[in-house]
């Protein structure tokens, strides 16, 4: 069955999962950093999320669906350098760290693929003859 909401896509199943993460691990940040790190890794990490809901809706338009994935894949890879502070600060741990900034990875990977063959996504006019794939197909497809 064909993905009729941004929802069920994985890859903002594992960003949203990210992101949540991410906001229970940032309440041990001290208070000294609640204007600096631990609300910019909540807000890129949240980012992600919430630009693929916006390039979801832009789905018809391709330049305007891949800016968005774009966006997407630069605030993602904003939570990653977010992460390495706050293992590098001491605010989590190495095995925190691990977690996350694999988590990081695969939704980078998966966002890199949408935005490499978006027609799998458009919708209408944009997809042209073809009838959009969007069968959980963010998936990252193995190198040859």
């Amino acid at each position: 069955m064909a993905v009729q909401n941004v929802k069920e896509l994985f890859v903002y199943q594992k960003a949203y999962l990210l992101a949540m993460r991410i906001f229970d691990i940032s309440k041990r940040f001290p208070p000294e950093e609640r204007f600096a790190l631990t609300s910019q890794i909540r807000r890129s990490s949240r980012s992600v999320c919430m630009n693929l809901r916006e390039a979801w809706a832009r789905r018809r338009y391709p330049a305007h669906f891949i800016s968005k994935l774009t966006d997407c894949d630069g605030e993602n890879a904003e939570t990653d350098t977010s992460l390495d502070f706050a293992r590098d600060c001491g605010y989590i741990s190495v095995a925190e760290h691990a977690e996350l900034t694999a988590l990081n990875h695969e939704i980078g990977c998966m966002l890199g693929s949408m935005i490499q063959k978006p027609h799998k996504f458009l919708t209408g006019q944009a997809a042209g003859d073809q009838q959009p794939d969007h069968q959980q197909s963010d998936r990252p497809t193995p190198d040859p």
